[in-house]
């Protein structure tokens, strides 16, 4: 392995500090360090002189073998909808918060990266959804999310209704706040605020749920993957939001289409050689604790 990728949280010194100390330790390795343009910036604001090659976060990963990712989930998912389509490994070192997807702590860094370097590791295959909004028989917006889309009201707004199908079979219209379609991967984000169920990450599975709904019968709903899902808005003069990984925003108007369905490529995380996912569950979720 010859050429990595760096990617560190926005406004956070102390991920700068890590990856100036991670940029010379994979130096004295003869690896060559790639940093997006946002974390050349803060690397010049607090350490100036230090030298790297610097490219666009939508380029790195074609010029790179193993991108880290230093920071939290959101820096992670920002990335992941970047080079989902390269199959390009990201290794996610969480620095502080909870942390499900960068599940490797900065202790473990370098132990882990010299597993990396030797070929010594193991990937997860996180499935990705593609996202679409239809309005008036036109594409309006595609997206791509590995967590979830949540079609959600707007502060002041009242209760929405969303007429959903499955593969054009009428399910129901569900009157609440919003609804949230998830991958298993985001099963443990929003899904599980709103009462959905933990998910299996390599399962091939979309979970649909109500968020607050008005009638108490309506419970989340797991289902497979190979499905087209399609949300219609039928609400009137409300402010409906659809957000994308909680990190993207599209105002939804009348009668507009939110289809899901899954996409053709996989996000590949770089797996902790010292604790599997249950482990995880119960460290993150602290289980049994008292």
């Amino acid at each position: 392995m010859k050429r990595i990728g760096i990617v560190a949280k926005r406004n956070k010194p102390e991920a700068i500090g890590v990856t100036k100390d991670l940029t010379e330790w994979l130096r004295q390795r003869k690896i060559d360090v790639y940093v997006d343009e946002e974390t050349g910036r803060g690397l010049d604001l607090l350490f100036s002189g230090t030298k790297v090659n610097r490219i666009s976060g939508r380029d790195l990963s074609h010029h790179v073998e193993v991108v880290i990712v230093l920071g939290g989930d959101g820096t992670l998912l920002s990335v992941a909808r970047l080079v989902w389509t390269s199959k390009t490994p990201i290794l996610g070192v969480n620095l502080g918060g909870l942390g499900f997807l960068t599940e490797i702590g900065l202790e473990e860094l370098y132990p882990v990266l010299e597993r990396v370097l030797g070929g010594d590791f193991e990937v997860d295959e996180r499935d990705v959804l593609a996202v679409g909004v239809l309005r008036d028989g036109e594409r309006k917006a595609e997206f791509t999310v590995l967590n979830d889309a949540v079609i959600n009201k707007g502060a002041l707004a009242r209760i929405i209704d969303l007429e959903l199908t499955i593969d054009g079979r009428y399910l129901t219209t569900f009157r609440s706040d919003g609804l949230i379609i998830s991958t298993p991967t985001g099963s443990t984000a929003y899904n599980l605020s709103a009462g959905g169920p933990i998910v299996y990450p390599s399962l091939h599975t979309v979970i649909i749920t109500p968020i607050c709904p008005h009638t108490l019968t309506n419970r989340p709903i797991v289902i497979p993957d190979h499905v087209t899902v399609q949300a219609t808005l039928k609400s009137r003069e409300e402010e409906v939001i659809l957000t994308l990984d909680g990190q993207i925003g599209f105002p939804l108007t009348y009668e507009d289409i939110v289809e899901i369905r899954s996409a053709q490529g996989k996000i590949l995380l770089i797996k902790s050689p010292h604790r599997h996912y249950f482990e995880l569950l119960r460290e993150k979720l602290k289980w049994g604790e008292r």
